[in-house]
């Protein structure tokens, strides 16, 4: 949200290769949790986990809550 115009081009690089490739490896993890724990433990489990990430990036970084939606 505050990338400078000069930059933009190089900022939508990386982050449609982070986009990209988070794809493939978030699948692949869940795969591999499916298999290793079970189908309903490793949802479980990631669900809380992205809860607890949630909670602990607005309580560490209050300042994202605070920005302006465009």
């Amino acid at each position: 949200m505050k990338t400078p115009p000069e930059m933009m081009g190089r900022v939508q690089a990386i982050n449609g290769f982070f986009i990209g490739s988070s794809n493939e490896l978030g699948a692949f993890e869940s795969g591999v949790a499916a298999r290793l724990f079970g189908l309903v433990p490793s949802v479980l489990f990631g669900a809380c986990i992205t809860l607890v990430v949630v909670a602990l990036t607005a309580w560490r970084v209050p300042e994202l809550r605070k920005l302006s939606r465009l």
